[in-house]
C-alpha cells in the first residue's frame, strides 16, 4: 500500500510538472511584469486631473430640466441598448418601473457644458446643459477631448490620429456599458480610449505601457485564447490550470520534505554529505527552490485557483441595481432638480473646479465642487447641507438592509483589512473617513459608504471576506507590515525569483522526462554463435545494440 501511494505521489508530481512547467514559468514571469506595470485604466483621480475647467454660467439648465426634456431621447437610447445588450452589458428594464436620477455631475466635455447622469437602472447619459438634448461623443469631439487631455498635462502633440471605433478592446475591462470606444493616437505613440456614450477618457497608455500589458496581463490571464476564438473556455482553462498547479505544488512539497536529509540528530545523509538526492545542476536547483519557495508558490497557485470562484462558492460582492435603488430612496428632492448653475464664488480656496456633483439620500441632498486635485468642497445652496446627516445615512442603510436589522454603524478614520487602497490608488478612490454598517443577516454582511457624498463603496458578506484572504491575501500579500513598500517589493521579488528558478528547472526536467519517455529505445541483442556460413553472410556481431522505435 505504501509503495503504491509513493508511486502515485511521484507520478502525479512528475507528469503535472511536465504539463504545467511552461505555464508556471510564464505565470511567474508575467506576474513580475504586472507588479511593475502602471495601470492604463484611468482612475477617478487621473480623470479629474485631466478634466476641463468648469466655470458655470448663468442660464444653464438645471438637472431637472434636462431630465424632463430628454425623456423621449433617453427612452429611445435605453431601448436601443437593450436590443444590443450582450455579454456583461446592462440591459435596461430589468428592475421594472421608470428609472429615477441616481447621480448627476455638471462638467465640460469637448468645451460644451453637460450633465453626466446615471439613473437607478445603471444607465448613463450625457445631457446638454444648454438645450437639454442627449449627446453622444462623435469622432470630432473625441479628438478635441484627447487634445484637452494632453494640454492638461502641459503638452500639445503635433498630431492626433483617429484610429478606429472599437466595441471591446482587450486592454479595457468591465466597461461594457460605456461602449463603443474611440481609439485615438498621438504622433508620440500614446493612445487614448474614449467612451462614445459619455466622453470619458477610460484608458491612456504609451507604447511602453501597452507593451507591458501584452507581456503581462494579457498572457497571465490567458487572453490569447480570445484571439483563437476560444474565449468561452478561458475561464475553465484558468480553473483547471490553477487546480493542477496547486496539486503539483502540494505533491512537490511532500516529496521535498520526504527526501530532505539535513542530518539533524545524527540522521544519515546522502553520499558525499549531500542533504538532497540529486547531483545534476537543474535537479538540485529544483529541489532547493521547491523546498524553500514551494509554500509561497503554493499560495500563488491556490489563490489563482480561488480567483476563478470554483463552483461559485463565493458571492460576487457586487451591489445590485435593486439594492442601489432601495439605498437611494424613491424620492428625488426638489432641491436637486430645481437648482440652476451660476458662477461660483470660490476666491481664496485655491480650488480649480472641474465638476459639480449632486448626491442624494432619501430626502437629503449634497452639492460638491470637485477640484482638479481631487479635493471636494461642499456647497450649500438652499435645501442642501455640507454633508449627509447621521439620520439620512442610517435610514439609507436600513433601506438597503430591508427587513434585516442593522447591528452596528461605526465611523472609521483609518483603513481596515477589507477597505484599503491598492498600491496605485489614493484617497480619491478610497476616501476617509468611511461609515461601516454591519448587518445582522445570515451572511454577516458589511457595508462601507462615504459619509460626505453618500456613495456605496463596498459590500462584503462572510464569503467575500474569506475570498479576500484566500485570493488577495495569498496572491498580492497586501496585509499587515507586508502591505507597505519597499518591504512589499523585497518580499515579492524574493519569492518571484524563487518561482522563476523553480519554473525554469521544471521546464528542463520536464523536457528531459519527455525525451526519455518518447525517444527511440535501444535493446541489446544476444545472438547465438553463428555458423561460419552465416557469419560470412552477415557482419553483425553478437551483442550489437539494435535501435527500435518505442511502442
Amino acid at each position: 500500500m505504501k509503495k503504491s501511494l509513493n508511486w502515485l505521489l511521484y507520478e502525479t508530481h512528475r507528469w503535472l510538472g511536465v504539463v504545467l512547467a511552461l505555464f508556471m514559468f510564464v505565470w511567474f514571469a508575467t506576474g513580475l511584469v504586472i507588479m511593475y506595470s502602471t495601470p492604463t485604466a484611468q482612475s477617478r483621480a487621473q480623470q479629474l486631473a485631466h478634466a476641463e475647467v468648469l466655470q458655470p454660467e448663468s442660464g444653464w439648465l438645471s438637472v431637472g430640466e434636462v431630465w424632463q426634456r430628454s425623456g423621449a431621447q433617453r427612452q429611445a437610447a435605453a431601448e436601443q441598448r437593450k436590443a444590443k445588450a450582450s455579454g456583461g452589458e446592462a440591459a435596461p428594464g430589468k428592475l421594472g418601473g421608470e428609472p429615477a436620477l441616481a447621480d448627476a455631475r455638471l462638467l465640460r466635455s469637448a468645451g460644451e457644458p453637460v450633465w453626466l447622469i446615471e439613473d437607478t437602472h445603471g444607465l448613463r447619459y450625457v445631457l446638454s446643459a444648454v438645450d437639454g438634448g442627449l449627446r453622444e461623443t462623435d469622432r470630432t469631439q473625441a479628438l478635441r477631448i484627447a487634445q484637452n487631455w494632453f494640454v492638461a498635462e502641459g503638452r500639445n502633440p503635433a498630431e492626433l490620429i483617429y484610429l478606429e471605433s472599437v466595441e471591446a478592446p482587450a486592454i479595457l475591462r468591465n466597461r461594457d456599458t460605456l461602449r463603443p470606444f474611440h481609439r485615438i493616437a498621438s504622433n508620440e505613440g500614446e493612445e487614448l480610449l474614449i467612451s462614445a456614450r459619455t466622453g470619458e477618457v477610460l484608458h491612456a497608455s504609451s507604447r511602453w505601457q501597452r507593451g507591458l500589458f501584452w507581456a503581462g496581463n494579457w498572457i497571465h490571464l490567458f487572453k490569447p485564447l480570445d484571439l483563437l476564438g476560444l474565449g468561452d473556455i478561458r475561464h475553465d482553462v484558468q480553473l483547471w490550470s490553477g487546480a493542477g498547479a496547486t496539486i503539483a505544488c502540494i505533491t512537490g512539497l511532500i516529496i521535498g520534505w520526504l527526501r530532505w536529509r539535513p542530518g539533524f540528530g545524527g540522521k544519515p545523509t546522502y553520499s558525499q554529505g549531500r542533504t538532497q538526492p540529486y547531483r545534476e545542476f537543474w535537479f538540485k536547483w529544483h529541489f532547493w527552490t521547491g523546498l524553500i519557495g514551494g509554500t509561497v508558490a503554493l499560495s500563488w497557485a491556490l489563490s489563482g485557483f480561488v480567483d476563478t470562484n470554483p463552483g461559485k462558492i463565493f458571492s460576487n460582492g457586487e451591489i445590485s441595481k435593486a439594492e442601489l435603488k432601495r439605498y437611494l430612496g424613491a424620492e428625488v428632492p426638489a432641491t436637486m432638480l430645481d437648482w440652476r448653475p451660476a458662477p461660483l464664488r470660490l476666491a481664496g480656496t485655491g480650488i480649480e473646479v472641474v465638476e459639480l456633483n449632486w448626491r442624494r439620500l432619501g430626502g437629503e441632498t449634497v452639492l460638491l465642487a470637485q477640484g482638479r486635485d481631487g479635493l471636494r468642497l461642499p456647497l450649500t445652496p438652499t435645501g442642501a447641507g455640507p454633508r449627509f446627516s447621521e439620520n439620512a445615512i442610517g435610514d439609507a442603510v436600513q433601506r438597503l438592509a430591508g427587513e434585516t436589522k442593522v447591528a452596528a454603524v461605526t465611523v472609521l478614520d483609518d483603513y481596515d483589512s477589507y477597505y484599503y487602497p491598492r498600491h496605485h490608488q489614493g484617497s480619491v478612490e478610497k476616501p476617509l473617513p468611511v461609515v461601516l454598517a454591519e448587518l445582522d443577516d445570515a451572511a454577516g454582511s458589511r457595508v462601507y459608504l462615504d459619509p460626505q457624498d453618500g456613495q456605496l463603496l463596498a459590500k462584503l458578506d462572510r464569503s467575500r471576506r474569506v475570498f479576500r484572504w484566500l485570493y488577495s491575501g495569498l496572491h498580492h500579500w497586501d496585509f499587515g507590515w507586508l502591505y507597505y513598500r519597499p518591504l512589499w517589493d523585497v518580499w515579492m521579488l524574493t519569492w518571484v525569483g524563487f518561482g522563476l528558478v523553480l519554473g525554469a528547472s521544471s521546464l528542463v526536467i520536464g523536457w528531459k522526462r519527455l525525451v526519455k519517455t518518447f525517444a527511440p529505445k535501444k535493446r541489446r541483442v544476444n545472438t547465438a554463435a553463428p555458423s561460419s556460413e552465416s557469419a560470412a553472410a552477415s557482419p553483425t556481431r553478437s551483442g550489437t545494440l539494435v535501435t527500435e522505435a518505442a511502442d
